[in-house]
């Protein structure tokens, strides 16, 4: 691996005026020696970070840095200007400038290094090296931290620290920084053991704090605020112990230490991953540059809580995107998760309310949708009234359902301040009657509103009501216009040719779009390409009167979905030692989850076997699928396997269907089975338990 800094990136005479010019000439050196691929592109991605938040710093220091797919290797420059350049501090320009360079996909030892840097940086006696040192390659070996003692010295003016010794060695920290990644800091220890020494010598405990750090690049003020508030805690007597979500390592603190604690601090500029594990305690929530610049302050104001009684209520769980906690995820892979987080708030809606209007229907007779409102008629010895009850509240509920679809679209891109935009604009959609489709784009359009108002820069004194008042003001109007004016009519014209087509919908088109919905249920067991499959059919039926083809397409998905996990139970039953034990006993639990609809039953087999449970899964459920929709069997509930049969149209064909699509796929679960050695006893299937079981119990209402 090659140096990070070398004298050639190093500048002590940097002549730039601005942050602009700063960061141009410290990259051109980086071009010159390969580590930068595409100049403009680079500073671009510079420029798009300190967009984000100003990266100067209290103490003259100005880190402009940035992930950048144009970086060949983590690199740093850096340079020494006397004239001084403002990078955003609130106490004036910098005179020391660092750029950092890293790779997209840069290795957590290479992060490690560049967070020890950034720790370094909140150390008095580094940075007065820095300045006094008068050759470029003893400021590359002052950085790197493998400046000798002595050599340190001579650049150093007489009474000054050496900042090449060990406590300023970024080696070293980069030492410190890597304990930190499992909870250990060499700093925190030594705050731990003096606070605790004093303590045990006044007869009390120090105050205790965790905290939690992060920034949007994970790479320099994540570690800079947390040795700021380590070194402000040190001062102040106080334990404290950071986790660093950054880029070189992400360990939650341990259990007991979070228990322990008597306040939190969270300095961070993209959300805290798993906050929930902090709530109860008292807690303050800053930007992390006040955790770099007020570090004190910021323990002051914790004790004062804490002495006070205030504490923090349990919060919400994080987004789909920030439990991923992958800030380098692709859109689609994004997407596809926002999309996920409006269905899987959609589904209890569903559900509740297909159930509730199916039992509404089997309960008062068909009739029942025209029956006037109980709240002017109701008789409670009538079973037609009681039908009609259900069956009104489950109208009530499937009218939710757009909007919480857009809601929570928006939700899962831009948290809580999309719900409000998302929630008008699908509520819009079905004004406009652009339906299932309107929602889709409404929460998609919310959510991004929501983003690129809170990029916009605003006045202190307005921010404690951008998330009450400015924010679902400003979005809900932007929302609601184009939603009423600009792209509702096409797409309410678009749901129009799509209901059109599935209503003309007869024959071997039928046929077909039932196996093609069969596929789709049994190729990933729940997963997203089951959930489009489910969701499309869902959509047709949350009306209060679904056309006769969406009730088709609901039974067929069903139907569809029940196959695998019957099917395995099957198999486990006729040819059992073809199966591990463990299998055999999962077989046995498939045979309800298979009745109930819940495809889930058969991932353990699928876990164990993929390539043979898979397809013939697949096929199993294209045989079903296609068989439902010629005989014309019709669900309007959303869920309930077996257990709704006396609510489905052609009741006894259908099962004849699911019938069929089981024993193809035990027939060819069994073939291909026996043409492989038999699996050793026990063996097999211990790991998908878990997943079944983890998957199951977190499972929606449906069982898509």
């Amino acid at each position: 691996m090659s140096e990070m800094i070398t004298a050639d990136l190093v500048d002590l005479d940097l002549s730039a005026e601005t942050k602009e010019a700063a960061a141009r000439a410290l990259a051109e050196r980086m071009v010159t020696l390969g580590r930068v691929t595409d100049l403009e592109g680079f500073l671009a991605d510079v420029a798009a970070r300190e967009a984000q938040m100003p990266t100067g710093l209290d103490g003259g220091i100005g880190i402009p840095h940035c992930r950048s797919e144009h970086v060949t290797e983590p690199t740093l420059g850096f340079g020494r200007s006397a004239a001084g350049i403002d990078f955003g501090a609130p106490d004036g320009p910098a005179d020391l400038i660092f750029l950092i360079a890293a790779p997209a996909g840069a290795d957590d030892a290479h992060l490690t290094i560049l967070s020890s840097l950034a720790r370094q940086l909140m150390n008095a006696e580094f940075t007065s090296a820095l300045r006094a040192v008068d050759d470029a390659a003893a400021a590359a070996a002052l950085i790197r931290g493998d400046e000798s003692p002595a050599a340190a010295a001579s650049t150093v003016p007489e009474g000054t620290e050496s900042a090449g010794g060990s406590k300023n060695s970024v080696a070293v920290s980069a030492a410190a920084s890597a304990d930190t990644a499992t909870g250990t800091t060499s700093d925190t220890t030594d705050t731990t053991s003096d606070t605790t020494a004093d303590a045990g010598a006044s007869g009390e405990r120090p105050f205790r704090i965790v905290a939690v750090t992060s920034c949007p690049t994970g790479i320099a003020h994540t570690y800079m605020a947390a040795e700021s508030l380590e070194n402000a805690g040190r001062e102040a007597g106080v334990e404290v112990v950071v986790e660093t979500q950054g880029s070189a390592g992400f360990t939650r603190l341990d259990p007991a230490v979070i228990a322990a604690a008597d306040g939190v601090i969270f300095a961070h500029d993209v959300p805290v991953r798993d906050k929930d594990r902090f709530a109860g305690k008292p807690t303050v929530d800053v930007g992390v540059k006040a955790g770099i610049n007020k570090p004190a302050e910021l323990i002051t104001e914790v004790r004062g809580k804490a002495a006070r009684g205030e504490v923090s209520a349990g919060s919400a769980p994080g987004t789909p995107v920030e439990r991923s906690g992958d800030s380098a995820e692709g859109y689609g892979t994004k997407l596809r998760k926002w999309l996920m987080s409006g269905v899987s708030y959609m589904v209890p809606f569903v559900a509740a309310g297909g159930l509730l209007i199916a039992l509404g229907f089997a309960i008062g007779g068909y009739t029942v949708n025209k029956a006037p409102s109980v709240m002017d008629h109701f008789v409670w010895t009538q079973a037609d009234s009681w039908g009609a009850l259900l069956f009104q509240i489950g109208v009530v509920s499937f009218g939710f359902l757009v909007p919480v679809l857009a809601g929570y679209i928006a939700y899962g891109m831009a948290d809580r301040p999309g719900l409000v935009p998302g929630f008008v604009g699908g509520a819009i959609s079905l004004t406009i009657n652009a339906g299932f489709l309107g929602g889709l784009a409404a929460g998609l359009i919310a959510g991004g509103v929501v983003i690129g108002i809170q990029k916009v820069k605003i006045p202190a004194a307005l921010r404690g009501v951008m998330p009450v008042v400015v924010i679902p003001l400003i979005s809900a109007a932007i929302v609601g216009f184009l939603m009423f004016v600009v792209i509702g009519k096409p797409i309410a014209s678009a749901q129009k040719g799509m209901t059109d087509w599935l209503n003309g919908l007869t024959g071997t088109n039928a046929v077909l779009l039932g196996a093609l919905l069969g596929l789709m249920m049994c190729f990933d067991l729940g997963g997203p390409v089951n959930k489009v499959a489910y969701t499309f059919a869902t959509a047709g039926i949350a009306v209060a009167s679904p056309s006769d083809s969406a009730m088709k397409i609901m039974a067929a998905v069903m139907a569809a979905g029940m196959v695998p996990p019957l099917a395995m139970a099957l198999a486990t039953t006729v040819r059992g030692r073809l199966f591990t034990q463990t299998e055999r006993e999962n077989g046995k639990a498939a045979w309800v989850l298979g009745a109930s609809f819940i495809s889930e039953g058969a991932i353990p087999f699928a876990a164990a076997d993929p390539l043979r449970v898979i397809p013939s899964a697949m096929v199993g459920g294209a045989v079903t699928g296609s068989l439902s929709m010629a005989f014309g069997a019709t669900l309007r509930a959303p869920h309930g396997g077996i257990f709704v049969v006396p609510l489905i149209g052609n009741p006894f064909l259908y099962l004849i269907a699911i019938a069929a699509g089981v024993c193809v796929t035990t027939a060819l679960v069994v073939v291909l089975k026996g043409m492989r050695k038999q699996a050793p006893e026990g063996t097999g299937a211990g790991v998908a338990d878990t997943a079944i079981a983890a998957k199951v119990d977190s499972k929606e209402p449906v069982a898509a």
